[in-house]
């Protein structure tokens, strides 16, 4: 069974300016669930771009499922939630537009069926917004906005779930209880989740490794032997 990602001996620079990333080693089965963290401008954003194959490495490869990242075919096994998504958050789209949209990669064509319903539905109910389906996405708390992108990456299924800064700008408790949503989907659906973050305070108690990432992965491993290497401002470590 192959891995869910793999970086081996990358490095990376924007065209002719400094080196971002460097002599960067990541292994990622299925069915982890994995922190990336790291300061601003640490390359963590980099990295995630890198494994989604939307940036071609400057040396080094980077696989998908066993297969390179920049022409990995099978795109709807990858469940993506952006950096504080705001499309669509002024429009008036309800809860379940935003969701059934996440069935357009699976059902490119034509109307939803009846699987593609079922579908919304299961994912509308693992976030806990059935009850919200139709109401405007732009009535919902900043909590309820991002379970309902999550809800909208859950509809086709994915094998990758991969989420960026998902927690900037929802106040400490949706945080906690963003990460304890993530938790139960991990149990749950065995999906693979990469989360990505500058802090990773709300999942910390829930992640099986946490990787720091500063130019280069200066850590790997659970985060409880987490070294004084650098702090996440949201929690205190030892």
């Amino acid at each position: 069974m192959p891995l869910a990602l793999e970086l081996r001996g990358v490095d990376f620079s924007y065209g002719q300016g400094p080196q971002v990333l460097t002599g960067v080693d990541l292994l990622v089965e299925q069915g982890e669930f994995v922190a990336i963290a790291g300061p601003n401008g640490g390359g963590k954003t980099t990295l995630l771009r890198l494994a989604l194959g939307l940036e071609r490495p400057s040396h080094g490869e980077v696989l998908l499922y066993g297969e390179s990242a920049r022409s990995f075919r099978d795109r709807t096994s990858i469940g993506y939630l952006a950096q504080r998504t705001t499309i669509g958050l002024h429009a008036p789209a309800t809860v379940r537009d935003v969701v059934e949209a996440g069935r357009a990669p699976v059902r490119p064509y034509g109307r939803l069926r009846r699987d593609d319903r079922e579908a919304v539905d299961q994912a509308l109910e693992r976030v806990g917004l059935r009850e919200l389906a139709r109401r405007r996405l732009s009535s919902l708390s900043g909590g309820q906005q991002q379970r309902a992108f999550i809800a909208k990456a859950l509809a086709a299924h994915p094998r990758l779930l991969v989420l960026d800064e998902p927690t900037t700008g929802v106040d400490v408790e949706a945080q906690d209880a963003l990460g304890a949503l993530l938790h139960r989907l991990h149990e749950d659906l065995g999906v693979t989740i990469l989360y990505v973050s500058h802090e990773f305070g709300s999942v910390e108690r829930y992640v099986e490794r946490l990787v720091l990432v500063r130019e280069r992965i200066v850590f790997d491993g659970p985060p409880s032997e987490l070294p004084g290497l650098w702090h996440d401002p949201s929690h205190s470590h030892a």
